[in-house]
């Protein structure tokens, strides 16, 4: 970022309007990519610094489109609906895993616990202290990395064409009912005054 650049004065920086994450640009595009590193070893030529440049071309974070991914319908009616989806799309997780043969579950639970754990968080919108719905203490991080996890990996198995950055992420939190149960747990926590530290890491800051 060209604030922290000027703040910083490093000898030499490259300036690009990249979405946060690519930063050599255009994922795939290897002469685009190849572009980048020049630009940036050019500044090797530069007699003294701090000297800042700026890349030509900048990318946009908002033209990718939007993952096109399918929910099942709801199973038991008797269950949240964030519990009955996740319960409705294991099929399509265990297909995913054979498919790649490893996940990144597993920093707090499994996939089979999955719903259980969305059951909690029902229970902190519902009303019920985050202390006493059975969540180790600094343990709802690791938790909601995992139902992260659970989800976008077998997005990729439904997705409907490719898949582009952060768009797993967005499926995730805007078109899901696990993801909007979190949503709402963290704004519960909030209004209720929880430490920030609880329910901060649950979303993106942006939300």
């Amino acid at each position: 970022m060209r604030e922290v650049a000027e703040r910083m004065n490093p000898p030499r920086t490259l300036y690009t309007q990249f979405p946060v994450g690519r930063s050599l640009g255009k994922p795939g595009d290897k002469a685009f990519q190849y572009e980048v590193l020049q630009a940036a070893f050019n500044l090797l030529d530069e007699a003294e610094g701090p000297v800042i440049r700026e890349f030509p071309v900048g990318i946009s974070s908002t033209a990718e489109e939007p993952l096109v991914c399918s929910l099942p319908p709801r199973m038991n009616t008797e269950l949240h609906p964030a519990v009955d989806e996740a319960q409705a799309l294991k099929a399509a997780y265990d297909r995913a895993y054979e498919k790649n043969k490893r996940s990144s579950i597993g920093m707090q639970i499994s996939a089979e616990q999955v719903p259980e754990a969305l059951e909690r968080f029902v229970r902190i919108v519902e009303g019920e202290n985050w202390e006493e719905v059975g969540f180790p203490e600094r343990s709802m991080y690791g938790t909601v990395h995992d139902i992260r996890c659970y989800y976008e990996e077998l997005a990729c198995e439904l997705a409907e064409g490719p898949i582009g950055p952060w768009a797993t992420e967005e499926w995730f939190y805007d078109q899901t009912e696990a993801g909007q149960l979190i949503l709402n747990a963290r704004r519960v926590m909030r209004e209720k005054e929880v430490d920030q530290s609880i329910w901060f890491g649950l979303a993106p800051a942006g939300r």
